[in-house]
């Protein structure tokens, strides 16, 4: 959404936004939500087939105070940002509370390599700077259609330490290479992926099409797998990034089980914040054979 939205002179707007408190950042990025919900029809529309998908037990009307929720939210990440791509580091470091990073250290310090399953609720990037700035990480990059909204998130992205981006194109074993060097990998798991690359797995119920990527990487380069979630915090208090205790008994030699369990996993963690997952995102649009897509 916001790749569409910048253009140069918006980009002079966005950078100036970044000098604003938080508090006030966060106000404006609540009313500039409200304005998406509004006047964005097709994207207020993939969010509501979304919603009614994953929370049937809930009434039209509870779900639409959800949707105005997470909009709302997503129009604070959205001008949130321009703190990320432009704050000073001891802004962020104030802005981002990281908790957990000391399990990332033991593990990389003993030698293991470390993926950090990260879903996409509307805090990722956030997380993502938390990380960098404290690691030389391993993400994965694909390139933006629009030039601006490209350049600024590839700098964004590299602002902090030796990041290392690579895309689908430099394939499983420059990834494995960068986890064994010592790099933990910021892995984002869940978007709608082509039949091929995918299986179906449940996800809120509902047979999802979903990468086995995270059993492959684990068993290929012998990784552990810590979970990184990133919660936005009411009034403008910024982020917070909680890593969560290694999986065990992960990966399986069962690579759809192992999928099977990332996705309970991410399910459990929407339940907790709802209104920050990002619902804008056609996730079920891939369907088994014979299903109507829903959008």
């Amino acid at each position: 959404m916001l790749r569409r939205l910048l253009s140069q002179p918006a980009v002079l707007l966005f950078w100036l936004l970044h000098f604003l408190p938080l508090p006030l950042l966060a106000t404006i990025g609540n009313g500039f939500g409200r304005v998406l919900f509004f006047l964005g029809s097709h994207r207020r529309n993939v969010v509501n087939i979304n919603l009614e998908w994953c929370f049937p037990e809930l009434d039209r009307a509870a779900r639409e105070r959800l949707a105005r929720d997470h909009f709302r939210v997503l129009g604070r990440s959205i001008l949130e940002r321009s703190i990320l791509w432009w704050g000073s580091h001891e802004r962020l470091e104030r802005m981002i509370r990281i908790e957990g990073a000391e399990k990332i250290r033991a593990l990389l310090d003993a030698g293991k390599p470390v993926i950090l399953l990260a879903p996409h609720f509307v805090g990722l990037d956030a997380g993502g700077v938390a990380v960098a700035m404290r690691f030389d990480s391993l993400s994965m990059y694909a390139e933006q259609a629009n030039p601006v909204f490209d350049r600024l998130l590839l700098n964004g992205r590299r602002r902090f330490g030796d990041q290392m981006l690579l895309t689908r194109q430099d394939g499983i074993r420059a990834t494995v290479k960068a986890m064994k060097s010592g790099r933990p990998f910021y892995y984002l798991p869940d978007l709608n992926a082509r039949r091929r690359e995918s299986i179906f797995v449940p996800f809120f119920g509902i047979r999802t099409a979903t990468i086995t990527g995270l059993s492959r990487l684990a068993r290929t380069a012998g990784a552990t797998v810590l979970t990184c979630v990133t919660r936005v915090l009411p009034d403008g208090q910024g982020y917070v990034t909680e890593i969560g205790d290694a999986w065990e008994n992960f990966p399986t030699s069962d690579a759809e089980a192992d999928t099977a369990r990332m996705n309970a996993w991410i399910e459990a963690a929407i339940r907790t914040m709802p209104e920050q997952y990002y619902w804008v995102h056609r996730r079920f649009k891939t369907r088994p054979v014979g299903e109507k897509r829903p959008y």
